[in-house]
C-alpha cells in the first residue's frame, strides 16, 4: 500500500522514509480513491485492534486526520525549500518579488498555474497581503491538492474508528498510536550524534542529556526525536542514514541560550539548540517541558 512505487503515496522531499499522499495518484490509478477509502479501512482496523502500521508519515497528514490547521512551522520538517522561501516572505517585504496570488505547479514535466484564490494571477503579493498568501500557499501545498484523497482514507478509517475518538490525541501522539515506537537503540543515537559550539562528547552538560534519555522509556525518546527531527522514525540502518534538509544530517547538540531558557530544535537540520544547564534536574526538568510542549511557547522554529 505504502509503497511509492505504485504512485498512490510518495516520500516527503525531506528524505526516504517519511510519506505523503501523491497529489496525482489519480493519473497512476484510476480507482486511486477507492484504494485510499480501503487504506483508511485497514488502518482504522489496525488502530481498533492495537496494530501498527509499516509507515510514517509528515506531521500535516496526522494534524489533517485530526481537523487541526496547518501552519508554517509545520513545513520545515516536509520541504525545506518551500519553508525557507515562505519564511523569508514572511519576515521581509515581498513586493520586489513581483510574485501574484498564483503558483507554478508541475506534473510529471509539465507546468501549469494555479490560482490561490480567484484572479490570483492579477493579485500582486504586498507587505499587507504576505499572511493570506502564506495561509493559502501551505492549504494548497498541504491540503488543497490532496483533499480527495485524503477524504475518501478518512472515510475508510471513520467506519472503524470514528475520527471524534482520535481528537483527544494531538499529532505527535496519533502517530505512536497508529505507527507505533521502535525500538531506540541510544547507543547507536550516541555515536552517530555530531556537537556543535563548546559541546564536544565528555563535556557535563552533553553527559547529563544521554544520562537523561537512558532514563526516558522508549515511548519519551520517541517524543525527543520527534521533538527534534519531525519523526518518531529511525532509518532502516539506524541514526547514521538521518536526513535533513540538505540530504545527509546526523543528529545534532550545539550549546545555546541562558540556563533559564528551555530547548529548542531545528527539525529542518535535526539539531537540538540546548542550554548549558547547571543541574542534571534542571537539565532533565526543562528537556520533558520542552518535549510535552508544555513551555508555554513554541520550542520549534
Amino acid at each position: 500500500m505504502f509503497n511509492p512505487y505504485y504512485g498512490l503515496f510518495e516520500y516527503s522531499a525531506m528524505d526516504n522514509y517519511t510519506l505523503q499522499i501523491n497529489p496525482f495518484s489519480g493519473l497512476c490509478n484510476e480507482e486511486h480513491l477507492n484504494y485510499f477509502k480501503f487504506i483508511g479501512r485497514i488502518a482504522g482496523m489496525a488502530v481498533y485492534h492495537g496494530k501498527l502500521l509499516d509507515a510514517f508519515f509528515i506531521r500535516p497528514f496526522y494534524k489533517m486526520m485530526l481537523g487541526k490547521p496547518i501552519d508554517l512551522k509545520d513545513m520545515e520538517s516536509v520541504d525545506s525549500e518551500y519553508y525557507n522561501s515562505l519564511l523569508w516572505i514572511k519576515e521581509n517585504d515581498p513586493s520586489e518579488l513581483e510574485l501574484t496570488f498564483c503558483l507554478d505547479e508541475e506534473s510529471f514535466g509539465h507546468f501549469s498555474q494555479r490560482e490561490l484564490k480567484p484572479d490570483g494571477a492579477n493579485i500582486p503579493l504586498t507587505n499587507e497581503n504576505k499572511d493570506e498568501y502564506i495561509s493559502l500557499v501551505i492549504q494548497w501545498r498541504f491540503v488543497s491538492r490532496v483533499q480527495d484523497q485524503m477524504n475518501a482514507f478518512l472515510d475508510g478509517f471513520n467506519g472503524l474508528v470514528p475520527l471524534n475518538c482520535v481528537k483527544i490525541f494531538d499529532e505527535h501522539e496519533l502517530e505512536l498510536l497508529m505507527c507505533g515506537i521502535q525500538n531506540i537503540d541510544v547507543k547507536d543515537w550516541k555515536q552517530n550524534t555530531l556537537y556543535k559550539g563548546d559541546y564536544h562528547p565528555n563535556h557535563i552538560t552533553v553527559q547529563w542529556f544521554w544520562r537523561v534519555v537512558l532514563s526516558f522509556n522508549n515511548e519519551m525518546r520517541a517524543r525527543l526525536l520527534q521533538f527534534v527531527t519531525g519523526t518518531s522514525r529511525v532509518p532502516m540502518n539506524g541514526f547514521k542514514e538521518l536526513y535533513g534538509s540538505n540530504g545527509p544530517q546526523l543528529f545534532t547538540i550545539e550549546k545555546w541560550g541562558l540556563p533559564e531558557n528551555y530547548p529548542r530544535a531545528h527539525t529542518c537540520f535535526n539539531r537540538l539548540d540546548l542550554p548549558p544547564y547547571e543541574s542534571y534536574q534542571q537539565l532533565r526538568d526543562k528537556l520533558v517541558k520542552a518535549i510535552e510542549g508544555s513551555q508555554g511557547f513554541a520550542g520549534v522554529d
